[in-house]
């Protein structure tokens, strides 16, 4: 695997991580407009969840890559589905946000599969 790859992905897996952390610590710029959005209370925990798991699941990648690519794979599609729950919400300045999230992950994908 190449420098660029491995960087990548543990900048994104680290990146996503931070975020896991902040829906866990229930930071107000994370959680309000989570209640903004409509998200119910009770999702909140699953969502940190699943993104702690894509988080872990990129740097195990590094080792097993089938695992770093299913987790990339899913957190590209738990971000599209933010995407879209902004696009419902019409919090459409809001947008950038979860793209910011999932344009390391994709790069991680691409670059990781690139090194196959």
């Amino acid at each position: 695997m190449s420098t660029a790859a491995i960087v990548v992905t543990v900048v994104a897996a680290v990146w996503v991580g931070f975020s896991a952390v902040s829906v866990f610590a229930r930071a107000q710029w994370v959680v309000k407009p989570l209640a903004d959005y409509g998200v119910p209370r009770s999702w909140w925990p699953w969502l940190g969840t699943a993104k702690a798991a894509g988080s872990v699941g990129l740097l195990v990648g590094l080792a097993v890559p089938v695992i770093g690519v299913l987790a990339a794979i899913g957190l590209v599609l738990y971000f599209t589905g933010a995407v879209i729950t902004v696009v419902r919400a019409r919090s459409y300045s809001h947008i950038p946000f979860p793209l910011m999230y999932v344009a390391p992950v994709i790069g991680a994908l691409a670059l990781g599969l690139a090194a196959r």
